[in-house]
Protein backbone atom coordinates (compact mmCIF):
# COMPACT_ATOMS: atom_id res chain seq x y z
CA UNK A 1 0.00 0.00 0.00
CA UNK A 2 1.37 3.40 -1.00
CA UNK A 3 0.63 6.48 1.11
CA UNK A 4 1.53 10.16 0.81
CA UNK A 5 0.93 13.30 2.86
CA UNK A 6 -1.79 14.73 0.62
CA UNK A 7 -2.76 18.32 -0.14
CA UNK A 8 -0.04 19.35 -2.63
CA UNK A 9 1.73 15.98 -2.32
CA UNK A 10 -0.70 13.60 -4.01
CA UNK A 11 -0.06 10.68 -6.31
CA UNK A 12 -2.68 8.69 -8.22
CA UNK A 13 -1.26 5.44 -6.75
CA UNK A 14 -1.12 6.58 -3.07
CA UNK A 15 -3.65 7.26 -0.34
CA UNK A 16 -3.27 10.67 1.36
CA UNK A 17 -2.74 10.43 5.14
CA UNK A 18 -2.44 14.08 6.17
CA UNK A 19 0.34 16.46 7.09
CA UNK A 20 2.42 16.19 10.25
CA UNK A 21 2.74 13.61 12.98
CA UNK A 22 -0.82 13.64 14.35
CA UNK A 23 -2.81 13.47 11.10
CA UNK A 24 -0.56 10.79 9.62
CA UNK A 25 -0.56 8.61 12.77
CA UNK A 26 -4.36 8.68 12.97
CA UNK A 27 -4.76 7.92 9.26
CA UNK A 28 -2.23 5.06 9.25
CA UNK A 29 -3.95 3.51 12.28
CA UNK A 30 -7.30 3.62 10.48
CA UNK A 31 -5.73 2.14 7.32
CA UNK A 32 -4.03 -0.65 9.27
CA UNK A 33 -7.29 -1.53 11.04
CA UNK A 34 -9.46 -1.40 7.91
CA UNK A 35 -7.18 -2.66 5.12
CA UNK A 36 -4.59 -4.75 7.02
CA UNK A 37 -1.74 -4.10 4.56
CA UNK A 38 1.40 -6.26 4.49
CA UNK A 39 3.56 -3.26 3.72
CA UNK A 40 3.26 0.52 3.60
CA UNK A 41 5.45 2.60 1.31
CA UNK A 42 5.40 6.29 2.21
CA UNK A 43 6.25 8.54 -0.76
CA UNK A 44 7.04 12.19 -0.19
CA UNK A 45 9.44 15.06 -0.22
CA UNK A 46 12.12 15.91 2.31
CA UNK A 47 14.53 18.62 3.29
CA UNK A 48 18.24 17.88 3.65
CA UNK A 49 20.68 18.66 6.46
CA UNK A 50 23.33 19.12 3.77
CA UNK A 51 24.75 15.69 2.93
CA UNK A 52 22.00 14.69 0.49
CA UNK A 53 21.64 16.97 -2.52
CA UNK A 54 18.47 18.55 -3.90
CA UNK A 55 17.02 16.31 -6.61
CA UNK A 56 18.16 13.00 -5.07
CA UNK A 57 15.76 10.17 -4.22
CA UNK A 58 16.44 8.24 -1.01
CA UNK A 59 14.99 5.08 0.57
CA UNK A 60 14.74 4.81 4.36
CA UNK A 61 13.33 2.47 6.99
CA UNK A 62 14.43 4.34 10.11
CA UNK A 63 13.05 7.51 11.59
CA UNK A 64 13.32 9.80 14.61
CA UNK A 65 11.34 12.73 15.95
CA UNK A 66 13.88 15.22 17.29
CA UNK A 67 13.42 18.95 17.62
CA UNK A 68 16.67 20.94 17.18
CA UNK A 69 16.47 22.18 20.80
CA UNK A 70 17.28 18.62 21.91
CA UNK A 71 20.92 19.00 20.86
CA UNK A 72 21.50 22.15 22.92
CA UNK A 73 19.91 20.66 26.04
CA UNK A 74 16.90 22.97 25.78
CA UNK A 75 14.51 20.03 25.32
CA UNK A 76 14.25 16.33 26.05
CA UNK A 77 11.96 13.52 25.01
CA UNK A 78 10.65 10.35 26.62
CA UNK A 79 10.29 8.87 23.11
CA UNK A 80 12.57 6.21 21.73
CA UNK A 81 14.96 8.21 19.59
CA UNK A 82 15.13 5.81 16.65
CA UNK A 83 12.24 3.81 15.30
CA UNK A 84 13.09 1.03 12.86
CA UNK A 85 10.30 0.19 10.46
CA UNK A 86 10.98 -3.53 10.41
CA UNK A 87 13.62 -6.10 11.14
CA UNK A 88 12.97 -7.56 7.68
CA UNK A 89 14.99 -6.22 4.79
CA UNK A 90 14.05 -6.12 1.14
CA UNK A 91 17.22 -7.60 -0.35
CA UNK A 92 16.03 -6.84 -3.88
CA UNK A 93 16.39 -3.10 -3.27
CA UNK A 94 19.21 -1.30 -1.49
CA UNK A 95 17.98 0.59 1.55
CA UNK A 96 20.29 3.27 2.83
CA UNK A 97 21.27 3.72 6.45
CA UNK A 98 19.87 7.25 6.35
CA UNK A 99 17.53 8.14 9.20
CA UNK A 100 14.64 10.52 8.54
CA UNK A 101 13.80 13.15 11.18
CA UNK A 102 10.16 14.11 11.66
CA UNK A 103 9.91 17.27 13.77
CA UNK A 104 6.73 19.27 14.29
CA UNK A 105 8.31 22.27 12.57
CA UNK A 106 10.57 22.62 9.54
CA UNK A 107 14.18 23.30 10.53
CA UNK A 108 15.67 26.50 9.11
CA UNK A 109 18.84 26.68 11.24
CA UNK A 110 21.97 25.35 9.50
CA UNK A 111 23.90 25.40 12.79
CA UNK A 112 22.15 22.16 13.86
CA UNK A 113 22.97 20.20 10.71
CA UNK A 114 26.11 18.60 12.14
CA UNK A 115 24.23 17.45 15.25
CA UNK A 116 21.89 15.53 12.96
CA UNK A 117 24.33 14.25 10.35
CA UNK A 118 26.87 12.77 12.80
CA UNK A 119 23.97 10.53 13.90
CA UNK A 120 23.16 9.53 10.26
CA UNK A 121 20.04 11.71 10.34
CA UNK A 122 20.23 13.37 6.93
CA UNK A 123 16.66 14.24 5.89
CA UNK A 124 13.59 15.86 7.39
CA UNK A 125 10.00 14.87 6.60
CA UNK A 126 7.11 15.75 8.89
CA UNK A 127 5.17 12.46 8.59
CA UNK A 128 7.56 9.49 8.42
CA UNK A 129 8.14 8.91 12.16
CA UNK A 130 4.39 8.65 12.77
CA UNK A 131 3.99 6.30 9.79
CA UNK A 132 6.81 4.06 11.04
CA UNK A 133 5.68 3.98 14.69
CA UNK A 134 2.02 3.37 13.86
CA UNK A 135 2.65 0.71 11.21
CA UNK A 136 5.15 -1.02 13.50
CA UNK A 137 2.46 -1.13 16.23
CA UNK A 138 0.27 -3.09 13.78
CA UNK A 139 3.13 -5.34 12.63
CA UNK A 140 3.18 -3.79 9.16
CA UNK A 141 6.46 -3.43 7.26
CA UNK A 142 7.30 0.14 6.20
CA UNK A 143 9.69 1.96 3.95
CA UNK A 144 9.89 5.53 2.75
CA UNK A 145 10.88 6.92 -0.62
CA UNK A 146 11.86 10.58 -0.42
CA UNK A 147 12.67 13.20 -3.01
CA UNK A 148 14.84 16.03 -1.72
CA UNK A 149 13.40 19.45 -2.56
CA UNK A 150 15.36 21.76 -0.27
CA UNK A 151 17.98 22.19 2.40
CA UNK A 152 16.88 22.88 5.99
CA UNK A 153 18.02 26.48 5.99
CA UNK A 154 16.56 29.99 5.78
CA UNK A 155 15.53 29.37 2.15
CA UNK A 156 13.81 26.04 2.96
CA UNK A 157 10.26 27.10 2.07
CA UNK A 158 11.27 29.08 -1.02
CA UNK A 159 13.37 26.17 -2.34
CA UNK A 160 10.65 23.63 -1.48
CA UNK A 161 8.19 25.61 -3.62
CA UNK A 162 10.80 26.03 -6.38
CA UNK A 163 11.63 22.30 -6.66
CA UNK A 164 8.39 20.67 -5.52
CA UNK A 165 6.57 20.24 -8.83
CA UNK A 166 9.59 18.74 -10.62
CA UNK A 167 10.27 16.39 -7.70
CA UNK A 168 6.68 15.16 -7.70
CA UNK A 169 7.06 14.18 -11.37
CA UNK A 170 10.43 12.54 -10.66
CA UNK A 171 9.07 10.59 -7.65
CA UNK A 172 6.07 9.33 -9.61
CA UNK A 173 8.30 8.13 -12.46
CA UNK A 174 10.68 6.51 -9.97
CA UNK A 175 7.90 4.62 -8.17
CA UNK A 176 6.34 3.43 -11.44
CA UNK A 177 9.76 2.21 -12.63
CA UNK A 178 10.81 0.42 -9.40
CA UNK A 179 7.56 -0.87 -7.89
CA UNK A 180 4.54 -2.86 -9.00
CA UNK A 181 1.57 -0.56 -8.58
Amino acid sequence: MFVCAGKIERFDFALPIGIGLVESAASVAILCEAKKPDKIVFVGTAGSYGAVKIGEIVHATRSVSIEPAFFSGRAYTPLSLVSIASEKRDVSRETTSIIINSPNFITTDMSVWKSFTIRHIHLENMEFYAVVKTAKHYGVDVEGVFGVTNYCDKAAHRDFIKHHEAMMVKLEAYIKQHYVI
